[in-house]
């Protein structure tokens, strides 16, 4: 019969290869693509759809540290699979971001879709030499948003709100409840 030392530390060893196991996995089909292709792999993802409200899961300015020490040691002459999966982010990272990869690749990237690009996610797919896609992935639209809400709509209906307003005052009361869900502080 083992001490409580004993089962603690296989209870220890059993929880370090399960946290180990999705890198493996993911370790094996990354290197799988890259016996096939034979160009350089990195995944770019976020568990944004899994653990939403993280507030983590935007492309931002500590993303491109990110693809730079990723980066660092590869043959730029093999080209770049970049496997995409998020919601977006940031234009000025987005664009900073692809900006570093032209320089280290010239233009000999692909993006890998395989669910989700939306937004900057777009852009970044959208700079790549090709985009390759399954039957279930699609990319998104690259409007600016705040807090989810597409900033072109939220102009589209103040002007409406105004229109209306003007054109028949007892409208009011209506649009003092739509435009109401508005913070006075909400701003693009």
């Amino acid at each position: 019969m083992p001490n409580w030392h004993e089962i603690f530390n296989e209870i220890q060893q059993q929880q370090a290869q399960a946290l180990a196991a999705p890198n493996i996995v993911r370790q094996k089909y990354l290197q799988s693509l890259f016996a096939r292709t034979g160009r350089n792999v990195i995944a770019y993802y976020s568990g944004w759809l899994s653990k939403p409200g993280l507030g983590l899961s935007e492309i931002n300015d500590e993303d491109k540290n990110g693809f730079m020490t990723t980066i660092h040691k590869l043959d730029r002459s093999l080209g770049l699979d970049l496997i995409l999966h998020t919601p977006g982010g940031g234009i000025a990272a987005t664009q900073s971001i692809v900006d570093y990869l032209h320089k280290m690749f010239g233009n000999n990237i692909r993006a890998i879709v395989p669910q989700i690009a939306m937004s900057a996610g777009t852009i970044i797919a959208c700079c790549c030499k090709e985009i390759w896609m399954g039957k279930q992935s699609n990319l998104g639209p690259v409007d600016p948003q705040m807090r989810g809400i597409p900033a072109h709509g939220v102009v589209q209906e103040f002007k409406r709100a105004l229109r209306e307003v003007k054109k028949d005052p007892s409208r009011i009361p209506i649009w003092q409840q739509i435009i109401g869900q508005y913070r006075p502080t909400f701003h693009f």
